[in-house]
This record gives structure tokens, sequence and C-alpha cells, in this order.
């Protein structure tokens, strides 16, 4: 299993409908992609009124669309390369808080 980033997963929010073959391929995908990366997956149906409201606010045009950490990723053929090498790159998730920075120390009155 993949490394988690301050041990929070990536949320992954699948939006299907019945009868759709791209729905079945990103099911795939997403299950692929969880094998390497920690992903919590929910899936909800576009048709229902939860999935009609997070359809609408993300922009999804059709099924599958796919919801990254509450934000709108992609919707038809889920690509597989394009999420794994966001997943790769991305620092966090709004749920992730990286580690502080260093503290520094200010330089001494009169010191060169």
């Amino acid at each position: 299993m993949g490394e988690l980033l301050f041990g929070v997963p990536h949320r992954i929010t699948l939006l299907t409908q019945a009868d759709c073959a791209l729905c079945e391929h990103a099911k795939t995908v997403l299950a692929k992609v969880a094998a390497d990366h920690p992903l919590v997956i929910n899936e909800t149906d576009l048709t229902s009124e939860e999935g009609r409201r997070l359809g609408a606010e993300a922009g999804v045009l059709f099924a599958p669309g796919v919801l990254l950490d509450g934000k709108p990723f992609s919707y038809g053929r889920l690509s597989e390369r394009r999420l794994r090498r966001l997943l790769k790159a991305a620092p966090s998730s709004p749920h992730r808080h990286p580690p502080p920075p260093p503290q520094t120390q200010p330089p001494e009155q009169g010191a060169p």
C-alpha cells in the first residue's frame, strides 16, 4: 500500500449511474490506484439528490464524475496516468496538515 502523507488518505467521490461502462472503467482504475496510494472511495449515484448536487457544484456533465478531496478532478473516461501523477505530486488534501516549518533563531544584536 502507498505511503500515507501525515496519516490521512485522499478522499475520492465517484459519481456514477446505472448501465455505465465508463463508470465500471473508473471503478477498475480506482481499485488499481488504491493498491499504491491511500484512498477512501465513496460512490454516489449521479441521479440521487446528493449526486445531482455534487455534480452541479463540480460541473460534472456526465458520469462518471470524480472528485478528489472534494474538488473536481474529471468526468467521463478516468485517466489512470493523470490520477497517479496528481496523487504523487499532491502535497496534501484539505484535511491534511503538513509539519510546521523549522524554527530559526533571529540573529543576535550587534552580530556582524
